[in-house]
């Protein structure tokens, strides 16, 4: 394994993640401190319909401060601005224990960061390293720029993939990826050396322990880990609910645990249009006492997991890493739009009839190894911590080559200028005149009204967007 070893003279790195989401913010947050365990870590959170709640980033228990809420325009100020500073004091050396930055740079410290994390959508991800390739311009030295994905990548590969492209690392987190990654790259003759192996940072947690019911330490418990968005339909979500209220029923010595992502108003990466807590309140008859509603955050859930029920979340990556038993369920069929294909040559499809049953899926070991798990995460990070420490020395020499996108103007004529409006970003990557995003006061009385506007702003989109339009959308389909 290769360690962390920062530049002594420089001391210990700091990081930056920009996320959109809470399972992208603790996805980045994770693989900061995956990537350079000695680093010091700011958080920023686009402003939008995805920003979490103090409840779900509490959730994400990342041990990293909470981030601060940003524009994505007055983010690439931020940047420039730091940028600015060094430029104008090039021996100005990094130091650690940094304070968060806020856009009128009044932080502590000015000096820019050594790596910055994009954990965001690919769109958002392009727009940036454009913003960000116009920032540093001209520059004699700028920060490493890293991006990747959450999870399981069953859909939009080769979209997403060349939206990624540009950074200086792309994070593959198993060989399955590298493979995949590499290939659609050098597909269209893009540089494929930015694609780096490494592993989902929260494949952790002790490993199953069989014993744990038979000792008479708890019941034996079935997690139903369910989706936002999959499956999409009413009826679908209606039939996996009251299967798993079924199961139950069944099975009156175990405990069924439907593991629910967000709260009813609350989003995450995908809109959640029908909460299967809604579904729960139209169940007929009465639940059975063993079946429960859980929240929290999923590490802790599967510390007591006896099998794991999905249709394809990412938590039966996290669940086949501890070994516990995991179950993909083929109920609603194979198929891509739900995701569960990811899983082909797992060996473990079920249904719930088998599962009602006493069928219990098992892995097999090939398709693990394949997927990375299993596997040290100290030692799946190496690659990474190797590839960052590299560029951070060569940033701090001679320079890092301007950020180059496979997107541009010329490649892309009729595509990448509505990616980037969409960020309020011209097709040079500057900031469009009259579009939001302006300077964000954080002091004084002026400051705080803002502040108290913004929030109050903020509620009502969220409530339009996330329970006034899918309800109007649900009138329309009577």
């Amino acid at each position: 394994m290769v360690p962390y070893v920062p530049d002594s003279s420089r001391g210990p790195l700091r990081l930056a993640v920009l996320a959109d989401s809470d399972t992208r913010w603790k996805w980045g947050a994770l693989t900061a401190r995956r990537i350079a365990p000695e680093s010091s870590v700011d958080g920023f959170l686009l402003r939008g319909r995805a920003t979490p709640t103090a409840r779900q980033l509490a959730e994400t228990d990342t041990g990293v401060e909470e981030p601060e809420e940003i524009t994505a325009i007055n983010f690439l100020r931020l940047i420039a601005d730091l940028q600015e500073t060094d430029t104008r004091n090039p021996d100005k050396p990094n130091k650690a224990n940094n304070t968060a930055k806020t856009a009128d740079n009044s932080g502590e410290d000015d000096a820019p960061y050594d790596a910055l994390i994009l954990a965001c959508v690919g769109g958002t991800v392009q727009a940036m390293l454009h913003g960000l390739a116009r920032a540093w311009h001209g520059t004699p030295r700028r920060t490493v720029v890293i991006t990747g994905y959450v999870g399981v990548v069953y859909e939009k590969l080769t979209d997403g993939l060349l939206l990624r492209h540009g950074a200086d690392i792309v994070l593959a987190n198993s060989p399955h990826d590298v493979a995949r990654f590499r290939e659609q790259f050098s597909g269209v003759r893009a540089d494929a050396s930015a694609v780096t192996e490494c592993a989902l940072p929260f494949l952790a947690g002790a490993p199953y322990d069989p014993g744990a019911v038979e000792r008479g330490e708890r019941p034996y418990r079935v997690v139903f880990a369910v989706q936002p968005s999959v499956p999409g339909t009413r009826k679908d979500r209606a039939y996996l609910l009251e299967r798993a209220v079924e199961h139950a029923r069944r099975h009156p010595d175990r405990e069924v645990v439907l593991k629910l992502r967000s709260k009813p108003g609350e989003h995450t990466t995908h809109i959640e249009e029908l909460p299967y807590q809604r579904l729960a309140e139209r169940i007929k008859g009465e639940t059975p006492a063993n079946f429960n509603l859980a929240y929290g955050n999923m590490g802790e859930v599967l510390d007591g997991t006896d099998l794991l029920v999905t249709v394809s979340s990412t938590a039966a990556l996290e669940s086949l890493h501890r070994g516990i038993p995991t179950a993909v369920l083929s109920d609603l069929g194979i198929r891509e739009q739900h995701g569960n294909h990811y899983f082909l040559g797992s060996g473990c499809f079920a249904s719930w009839d088998e599962l009602d049953g006493g069928h219990v899926p098992t892995p097999d070991p090939a398709w693990l190894a394949d997927q990375g798990l299993g596997r040290d995460p100290e030692a799946a990070f190496a690659p990474a911590r190797e590839r960052l420490v590299t560029l951070v020395e060569q940033a701090a020499g001679h320079g890092l080559p301007p950020l180059d996108p496979y997107y541009t103007v010329r490649t892309a004529p009729g595509y990448l200028p509505g990616v980037l409006a969409r960020h309020g970003l011209d097709v040079k990557g500057e900031p469009v005149a009259g579009f939001q995003g302006g300077p964000d006061p954080t002091t004084g009385v002026r400051g705080a009204s803002k502040r108290l506007l913004r929030r109050t702003a903020r509620g009502a989109y969220r409530a339009g967007v996330q329970r006034v339009a899918p309800l109007i959308r649900r009138w329309g389909q009577l």
